[in-house]
């Protein structure tokens, strides 16, 4: 069990790292500042990923991706709190290129009340071919009509140094050196980035700015984002929430079998 506190500087920092306020610093204030006239403070649901406890060591960092997230919220974030969080590993599947790990996190507050509970996978590069079986693959079909929403925002060239002033140090994102034994031209944006990016264009496009609607978000990271580029989300509703996905700049998927339960 591991045990982590925050407070409104850190939900600040991170709506910051997943783009509040861009291009309009006036808006999104709820999320960016704590003491805007008429903008009460509010967190963003994806803060509540950062409350999830690592996966165990699965090796060099180079040969690891994020490859799944998926975040329940049992109820809102405050501002600041306290939390305990629970962590197991779920499956190890044998994807034959490589193993995929699912890591699940409970996390509580202090009284012991659920606040969300984080269902991860990564995937270890070169790791397969042990003779397990293949991860489960949950039905997902994009739907053949045009999106009912579409959001692009531009991602600062140094979006990933002040994303991972949120706790993710991994020098995948940083370094040129470590982006160059891992087969990448330069350092990556951090999957939770984009994640945050998406879970942002729901929350407005979807559950009307209100982050109490917000009761699952899940995704699959299909492929790396590079700083500089351009992050298109594209939203289908239904009755329930929505499908999503996202696309770079060259419209290749980065995001995909995109699923957003509302309350």
């Amino acid at each position: 069990m591991t045990g982590r506190s925050w407070a409104a500087t850190d939900t600040m920092l991170y709506a910051l790292g997943v783009g509040a306020g861009q291009p309009d610093p006036t808006d999104e204030l709820r999320f960016t500042t704590e003491n805007s006239a008429g903008h009460p403070p509010a967190v963003l649901p994806t803060f509540a990923t950062l409350l999830a406890a690592d996966p165990p060591y699965l090796g060099e960092p180079a040969a690891i991706r994020h490859a799944s997230e998926t975040l329940t919220l049992h109820r809102p974030i405050p501002p600041a709190g306290r939390a305990r969080t629970t962590a197991t590993v779920t499956g190890v599947y044998d994807q034959t290129s490589g193993a995929l790990v699912h890591h699940r996190s409970e996390i509580h507050d202090a009284d012991g009340e659920p606040l969300a509970t984080v269902e991860r996978a990564m995937f270890v590069i070169g790791a397969g071919g042990f003779g397990g079986r293949r991860a489960p693959v949950a039905e997902w079909q994009r739907p053949t009509d045009h999106p009912d929403h579409t959001a692009s925002h531009p991602i600062r060239p140094d979006q990933a140094l002040l994303y991972r002033l949120n706790g993710d140090r991994n020098p995948l994102h940083s370094d040129p050196a470590v982006a160059a034994r891992a087969g990448l031209p330069r350092p990556v944006l951090h999957g939770l980035c984009t994640y945050g990016f998406a879970g942002r264009t729901l929350l407005h496009a979807v559950a009307g700015g209100d982050p109490d609607r917000i009761r699952r978000i899940s995704a699959r990271f299909s492929a790396p984002l590079f700083p500089g580029d351009t992050l298109t989300v594209l939203v289908w509703r239904r009755a329930d929430g929505a499908l999503f996905q996202a696309v770079d700049g060259r419209g290749r998927t980065v995001l995909d079998r995109g699923v957003l339960d509302l309350r």
